[in-house]
């Protein structure tokens, strides 16, 4: 991610940071979310590209396909395949794309095909009171946080933190979409573990940082961009909240210097319970006394004597769960899982 764009990026909101942080405040109080529309196969999806340029055009295919394979019919964003620079299009293209899919009664859902950077630029241009009057499902993850985030604070929407459309459709994948799409079943999400020829199982193991359990809506995503958003109208409301979030190639003190922000800006004195799912490749460099992401989690986490744990199955890996985001949940820090608590869907 280039995050000295995307941190530049946030100051358009401009003038209407007044009106809409009215509006956040407003749905941040409101008790019940709003739920998407439920979806089957055979219907509509969008497929759109809020964030960063696809320069591969084979990827195009891969995502069309994978989504034909999920027993969808699928409609591409007119911008889809633009570019500007690392983006998909301008912020207007991007935008309109998004807008057009929520108001089009033909489409269903709507699929992101990559993250990236670039989703924050198009934040003020979203018109959330159209998403309010027409709520579907929007899935993505990593830069697509912004989205969730925006889309939460705005209108209340539960959407979806997971595989993008060129992300990794793999048997697990396909089966959780099932579940919580086709099935619309209470998922409980837990680490998938196979015993290997190793005595001890290494792969997928959680770490239990304070026991207990916690319920409360499930909020967060990818910390770069979370924390990014963090003194605009965007950035959720966390009271009594689960925050989860995961992360990608990030030196540890850079994450140290994250959860810093998210311990000034209050968001870890307000939440109930806490998720750390996958950094991947975020280990120590070069530098002399480089603290590990496990010594940064016990610095933040620990003090606050809330159920927590690390290793969720969530950010930049093959299998992933596809997180309700503002879904009311219940975190058992004990056995490293989160039971959804809620219908998702009218």
């Amino acid at each position: 991610m280039k995050k000295r764009a995307f941190l530049k990026s946030l100051g358009l909101a401009g003038a209407a940071l007044p009106f809409l942080a009215l509006v956040s405040k407003e749905i941040a109080n409101s008790k019940n979310p709003i739920l998407p529309q439920a979806i089957k196969k055979g219907d509509w999806v969008g497929l759109i590209s809020p964030s960063a340029a696809t320069a591969d055009r084979m990827q195009f295919t891969f995502a069309k396909e994978a989504l034909e394979g999920l027993g969808f019919q699928v409609k591409l964003g007119e911008n889809l395949k633009k570019r500007r620079g690392h983006l998909a299009g301008t912020d207007e293209e991007r935008a309109s794309d998004l807008n057009e899919m929520f108001a089009d009664p033909e489409i269903k859902a709507i699929i992101c095909i990559r993250g990236g950077s670039g989703a924050a630029r198009i934040l003020p241009s979203i018109d959330y009171d159209l998403i309010r009057k027409n709520p579907k499902p929007l899935m993505g993850y990593s830069d697509i946080t912004a989205l969730h985030c925006a889309i939460y604070s705005q209108t209340g929407l539960i959407t979806f933190h997971g595989p993008n459309g060129t992300g990794s459709w793999n048997s697990f994948n396909v089966k959780q979409f099932e579940q919580v799409f086709f099935e619309k079943t209470q998922v409980l999400y837990q680490n998938e573990q196979n015993q290997s020829d190793d005595l001890v199982i290494k792969a997928n193991r959680i770490q239990t940082l304070t026991p207990g359990q916690a319920s409360g809506k499930i909020l967060g995503g990818n910390l770069t961009v979370l924390t990014a958003l963090s003194g605009t109208p965007y950035y959720p409301d966390f009271e009594k909240a689960i925050l989860y979030i995961e992360d990608i190639g990030e030196d540890p003190y850079r994450i140290d210097r994250m959860m810093s922000t998210l311990k000034l800006n209050g968001t870890l004195d307000k939440i109930s319970g806490f998720v750390f799912g996958q950094c991947s490749d975020c280990e120590p460099g070069g530098g002399y006394g480089s603290l590990s992401v496990d010594q940064v989690l016990d610095d933040y986490v620990l003090p606050l004597q809330i159920p927590a744990y690390s290793g969720a199955m969530i950010g930049h890996i093959p299998k992933q769960f596809i997180i309700p985001n503002g879904s009311s949940v219940l975190l058992d820090a004990n056995r490293g899982t989160i039971q959804l608590t809620q219908d998702l869907f009218q």
